[in-house]
C-alpha cells in the first residue's frame, strides 16, 4: 500500500473517530501515531509521540495562549460588557434597531479584550437580550444579533483561534492580529447593515425608539467616558504589539494584569473570582495544549504520507484555478462546520491544506483570516452553531427555532466579507505590510 493511501485511510479514520465523539486530541494523536508507525515503524512513532510534548511545552511562543485566555476570563468577570453596551447604545440612539446595533458594537469592543466567541456571546446575551426584549424587539432579531456579534470575538484581535493557527502554520502572531483588524471592523459594519436592512423589511422586529430616546450631550459624554479604561487596555495591548513595544506574549501579560486591575478597581473581582478565573484559564489552556499536541503528531504523519504533494499535483493536472480552489475550500469548511467546532476544524485541516494553499499562491496570513471568518459561519449555522447553544442556555425563553431563523440574515455578512477578501486581499494584507 502506498504512503498516499495510508494517508487517505488515516484521514477517513480521523473523521470517523471524531464523529463517534472521540475527543479531538485523542483522535488526532491516535491516528497520527498509528499512521506514522505504519510507515516508519513503532520505534520512530513512539519517539515522535514522546518528543512532541517536550518540544511544545518548552516553546516560549506558546505561553501567549494562556495569557490571552486569562485576559479574556478576567475581562468577562470584571463585567466590562455592560459599560460597552451603554456606550454603543449612545452611538446608535435614535435609529431603528439601535439596541441590536449597539449589541454588535459592544460585542466587537468586548471581543477586542476577550478573544473568545463563546465568552462574548454568553456575556453580551445577559446584558443586551433583556434590554431588547423589554423594548419590544422580536426574539429572533435579539438572538441573531447576539449570536452574530459573538463571532467577532474570534476575529477582532486578540483571538485564540488566530493564536492556534499561528502555532500550527508557523506564522507571525503580530501580522495575523494586524491582518484581522480591518476585516473585523468591516464585518462589524456589515452586521450593522444587516440590522438596518431587517429593520426596513421587518419593522415589527426592530421598533423605532420613542422620541427623546437619544441622550443629551452630557449623557453621551458620560456613557463614553465610562469605557475609557477598556479603550486604554485595548490600545495598550494591540497598539504595543503593532508599534513593536511588546512581543505578543508580553502584551498578553500586560493585558491580563490590566484586566485584573480593572476588575479589582471596579470591585468586580475579589480573591474568589480571581482564583476562578485562573482555574478556568488552566482548564482551557490544558485542553488546547492537548489538542495542539495531537495535531502536531498528526501533521508529522501527513507530511510522511506526502498527501499534500499528491493533492497539489492533482490540482495542477485537472487545471483548477486558485479562485475556484479557494471557493471549494470555503464550501468544504462550511460543511465541516456542521459537525466540528472551530479549533478542531483548524487543527485537523491546516496540516493537510496549508501546503496546497501556499503552493497555489495565497498568502498564509491572508488565509488565516479567511479561515477564521469561515469558522465564524460554523459558529452560527446549524446543526452545531455553538453560539446558538450558548444563547439557548442564557435565554431559554427563546426557542432554538427562533434562534436559527434570527441568525439567517446575519449569514449574509460573513459571506460578503469572504467575497471582498478574495476580490481585494489588501483588506487583510495592507496593515501587516506596514509593520516592520
Amino acid at each position: 500500500m502506498s504512503a498516499q493511501w495510508v494517508g487517505v485511510i488515516g484521514m477517513a479514520a480521523l473523521v470517523i473517530l471524531i464523529m463517534i465523539r472521540i475527543p479531538v486530541a485523542v483522535a488526532l494523536a491516535l491516528v497520527g501515531v498509528t499512521g506514522y508507525a505504519t510507515l516508519e515503524g513503532w520505534h520512530k512513532a513512539f519517539a515522535v509521540m514522546g518528543g512532541v510534548p517536550l518540544e511544545l511545552g518548552s516553546g516560549y511562543a506558546l505561553s501567549v495562549v494562556p495569557l490571552f485566555a486569562l485576559m479574556g476570563a478576567l475581562a468577562t468577570t470584571a463585567g466590562l460588557s455592560s459599560d460597552l453596551f451603554r456606550a454603543a447604545n449612545v452611538a446608535f440612539a435614535g435609529l431603528r434597531g439601535a439596541l441590536a446595533m449597539a449589541t454588535i458594537g459592544a460585542c466587537a469592543a468586548f471581543g477586542a479584550v476577550c478573544g473568545s466567541s463563546l465568552a462574548t456571546a454568553a456575556t453580551m446575551s445577559r446584558v443586551s437580550i433583556p434590554e431588547m426584549r423589554d423594548a419590544g424587539y422580536h426574539p429572533r432579531l435579539a438572538a441573531g444579533a447576539v449570536a452574530a456579534g459573538g463571532t467577532l470575538g474570534i476575529l477582532i484581535p486578540p483571538s485564540l483561534i488566530l493564536l492556534i493557527y499561528a502555532i500550527i502554520a508557523q506564522q507571525s502572531v503580530t501580522k495575523l492580529f494586524a491582518a484581522a483588524l480591518i476585516p473585523g471592523i468591516v464585518l462589524t459594519a456589515l452586521y450593522i447593515g444587516v440590522i438596518a436592512g431587517v429593520g426596513m423589511m421587518r419593522p415589527d422586529w426592530a421598533p423605532k425608539p420613542p422620541p427623546g430616546a437619544r441622550p443629551g450631550a452630557r449623557g453621551s459624554i458620560v456613557a463614553l467616558l465610562r469605557i475609557w479604561h477598556i479603550a486604554l487596555l485595548f490600545l495598550l495591548v494591540l497598539g504595543g504589539i503593532y508599534l513593536g513595544w511588546f512581543s505578543p506574549t508580553e502584551a498578553a501579560a500586560i493585558g491580563a494584569f490590566g484586566a485584573l486591575a480593572l476588575g479589582v478597581v471596579l470591585r468586580k473581582i475579589g480573591l474568589r473570582e480571581a482564583i476562578a478565573c485562573f482555574a478556568e484559564t488552566i482548564r482551557i489552556s490544558g485542553s488546547l495544549f492537548l489538542i495542539v499536541m495531537g495535531s502536531i503528531i498528526f501533521s508529522y504523519f501527513i507530511v510522511q504520507t506526502k498527501v499534500s504533494v499528491a493533492m497539489i499535483e492533482w490540482i495542477k493536472e485537472i487545471g483548477v484555478g486558485p479562485i475556484l480552489l479557494m471557493a471549494l475550500l470555503v464550501v468544504f469548511y462550511i460543511v465541516l462546520g456542521c459537525f466540528l467546532e472551530g479549533i478542531g476544524m483548524i487543527l485537523v485541516t491546516v496540516p493537510i491544506f496549508f501546503p496546497l494553499v501556499v503552493q497555489s499562491g495565497f498568502d498564509p496570513v491572508w488565509f488565516g483570516v479567511l479561515l477564521v471568518i469561515v469558522v465564524e459561519i460554523g459558529l452560527i449555522h446549524p446543526p452545531v452553531g455553538m453560539n446558538l447553544f450558548v444563547l439557548r442556555a442564557q435565554a431559554p425563553e427563546i426557542s432554538l427555532g427562533d434562534m436559527y431563523m434570527g441568525v439567517l440574515p446575519f449569514l449574509v455578512a460573513p459571506f460578503a466579507l469572504i467575497i471582498l477578501l478574495i476580490a481585494f486581499p489588501e483588506i487583510a494584507l495592507w496593515l501587516p505590510a506596514q509593520i516592520r
